[in-house]
């Protein structure tokens, strides 16, 4: 139950509050560098406007809190006041107009290169056939959040923490590690979470857990979207490095096309490996648009970007400079709107690709080093009321 602090949540999260305190190594830090906007590569070719929309819904949830509420972990995005003033004027943007969208942009934002280059890696929304009951060749569950987990929010207890959440259940009054995927397998969830769906292959099953989000068709034909819940809170382990340390696949044919298609190609081998792998997904239905990110808001395909919440607040525009799976130059405007259990460091980001086949074909391929840049209100208010100045 996030927020909810049990007396043993709250024990637990005491006995972090050592290793929390403990500063980062300066690798793992975000330093900015105020640059100007002819520093941003490609900046005046993209369709900024485009991205617009994405950042007025993120816009609309900053608005929701408190207007003295830091944005970010650090504060690096000011306050939610800070906002206000930016948020309203690209509210005013005519759709598709990139010169007066550049133009509210620079007048509002200034830009700040993050320091050193980092990962960039895709993901998709999963189509994949399902039905209510488990039915013929639908035999394989989506389980909805179980009633018996709880998250322990650490940074709830310790404002520096940046390790995540804490995930677990009680037994004897004590909070214990959530079951692993295996335990879950042979059947440790014992009732506990509710099925929402029976998936027809498994694979598609591993393709959701992997990207967190999914729209299923059922056998009247309809479409159900479904989005990432919770998890066990175990650390995921990718089952392309699983494949790779057992010899099952070269690096070359380490794609995740390429490894659903050898998965479905030894089903007697695939259960067992994709075990191997510790970290569980549960899911609940959206309604609506969708896929819905961890900042709450509806992903836009081309324009939302997952990052570590740890170094790059949610709801902030980035500059993306990297490259398309192709080799192409991929350089635009994007939004922090998401998170993902891989998706760690200062500078690492994972490109929202949309669903269908071609976005599995990308995402699915993309791994680019690049770099990036946050747009940040040109007006931020630090403690003593000047605005922070990033190092």
């Amino acid at each position: 139950m996030r927020g909810g602090k049990t007396r043993a949540a709250a024990a637990l999260a005491a006995t972090l509050a050592l290793a929390a305190c403990a500063e980062p190594p300066a690798a793992d830090r975000l330093a900015l560098s105020a640059v100007s906007y002819d520093d941003l590569p490609g900046w005046h070719e993209d369709a900024a406007a485009e991205a617009l929309p994405a950042l007025v819904r993120s816009c609309a949830t900053l608005a929701k809190r408190a207007p003295d509420a830091s944005v970010g972990r650090d504060g690096t995005g000011g306050v939610v006041a800070d906002w206000q003033g930016p948020c309203a004027a690209v509210r005013r943007v005519p759709a598709g107009d990139d010169v007066a969208a550049r133009r509210v942009l620079e007048q509002w934002f200034q830009p700040y290169r993050a320091a050193g280059d980092g990962l960039f890696t895709g993901y998709y929304e999963v189509e994949l056939d399902a039905a209510s009951q488990p039915i013929d060749r639908f035999q394989h569950p989506i389980h909805g959040r179980p009633g018996d987990l709880v998250t322990v929010d650490v940074a709830e207890f310790v404002s520096d923490w940046k390790g995540g959440d804490i995930v677990g259940r009680i037994v004897g009054g004590k909070l214990k590690p959530y079951p692993q995927r295996r335990d879950i397998a042979q059947g440790a969830l014992d009732g506990a979470a509710p099925v929402l769906l029976w998936a027809a292959d498994p694979v598609d099953v591993l393709l959701l857990h992997i990207q967190g989000s999914g729209r299923a068709r059922l056998e009247d034909g309809r479409w159900r979207r479904i989005g990432f819940a919770a998890s066990n809170g175990h650390k995921f382990v990718g089952i392309g490095k699983t494949l790779l340390d057992k010899g099952k696949v070269r690096r070359d044919q380490a794609s995740m096309p390429a490894i659903a298609a050898w998965l479905r190609a030894h089903p007697d081998e695939a259960a067992p490996l994709i075990d191997e792998n510790p970290r569980y997904i549960f899911f609940r239905f959206i309604d609506g648009d969708g896929p819905v990110g961890a900042q709450g808001v509806a992903l836009t395909p081309g324009r939302s970007l997952a990052v570590d919440p740890a170094y790059v607040p949610l709801g902030v525009p980035i500059w993306l400079d990297t490259q398309d799976p192709d080799g192409r130059p991929l350089r635009r405007l994007m939004v922090a709107q998401d998170t993902g259990a891989a998706i760690k460091g200062p500078v690492r980001g994972d490109f929202f690709w949309g669903h269908g086949p071609q976005a599995f074909d990308m995402a699915g391929r993309m791994k680019s080093r690049g770099s990036y840049y946050l747009l940040l209100p040109r007006q931020r208010s630090g403690e003593d009321g000047a605005a922070p100045r990033p190092s």
